[in-house]
């Protein structure tokens, strides 16, 4: 198809809504124009194919038989143009909420209380993507990405979820008895870690104690939750994730770092689709609520 042989597409819409309102008035009220931006883009049709389309008839208008042949061919043209975006725009919105997170996120925060989202929406289907992997928002994918980011470092305009006291936990058997006065004391322990990061390197590093290499096992978090309720590892996490275990004597925490942890909500640019807005709403009146509280 030769594109720049086509007429512009204002000037067809708009004689295409003339010839099925049967006025100017009307078809500037159907497409929310004036009557006369109407009449302007349907006289620079007549003169862009050098043939009248519409004529005088009394007090309103008609087709001239050029206008009404082009007519036909447009209502049949726009007709199948709105079927297949009609089509779409119904596929999109049945289409799941697709959400990426953690695993650690996924399993010790947004799982507990998925089942209240459901009891309010139950018409919205959600699609959880655990992953340490960076996902973006885009039109037809990852409708929300839940991030993590250190204090300080998150988008000054971020929408927190969940602002987490971060700490090093161990299950008390993985101690065996050891006194643990410094970060270096838990040097000698086998860590376990967020697969792709690098946080016991890091961790070790802000607490001064560089020079200790432990062993490190990298897997996604939520196998490191269950991991270190057994007792196999040291790790660094949010304290809400573990809150229940610690209070029980499960687990327990060294060296917190107050407010460090932020979780924070990316949304691709626009207004995103409905199903995905009152997941949001759903989110930060759960944030509201108090994200440190289990549901």
């Amino acid at each position: 198809m030769q594109w720049s042989d086509l007429p512009p597409l204002n000037s067809l819409r708009a004689f295409a809504a003339l010839a099925e309102a049967g006025s100017f008035v009307a078809a500037g009220r159907a497409l929310g124009v004036s009557h006369g931006a109407v009449t302007q883009q349907v006289r620079a049709l007549e003169d862009r194919l050098g043939t009248a389309l519409v004529e005088r008839r009394g007090r309103g208008v008609g087709l001239t038989p050029e206008g009404a042949d082009l007519a036909r061919s447009l209502a049949q043209g726009f007709g199948t143009i709105h079927a297949a975006v009609s089509s779409l725009a119904g596929a999109e919105r049945q289409r799941p909420v697709e959400i990426t997170m953690s695993p650690a996120f996924a399993t010790c925060w947004l799982m507990p209380r998925l089942a209240g989202f459901r009891r309010r929406h139950p018409g919205i289907a959600l699609t959880l993507i655990p992953t340490s992997e960076i996902i973006e928002p885009r039109p037809g994918g990852v409708d929300v990405a839940i991030r993590y980011a250190e204090r300080g470092r998150a988008p000054p305009d971020a929408t927190a979820v969940l602002v987490a006291d971060m700490a090093a936990v161990a299950a008390p058997a993985l101690l065996a008895g050891r006194r643990i006065a410094r970060p270096e004391d838990l040097g000698a322990l086998p860590w376990l870690e967020e697969l792709g990061t690098s946080e016991v390197r890091d961790w070790m590093s802000r607490k001064g104690a560089g020079a200790a290499r432990p062993p490190v096992s990298q897997m996604p978090g939520n196998l490191i939750i269950e991991a270190l309720r057994r007792g196999e590892g040291v790790t660094y996490t949010a304290l809400p994730f573990v809150a229940e275990e610690i209070r029980r004597g499960a687990l327990v925490s060294f060296f917190a770092d107050p407010g460090f942890g932020i979780y924070h909500i990316r949304t691709a640019e626009g207004a995103g689709r409905a199903a995905s807005r009152t997941f949001l709403r759903w989110l930060c009146r759960e944030t509201e609520r108090s994200p440190l509280t289990p549901p």
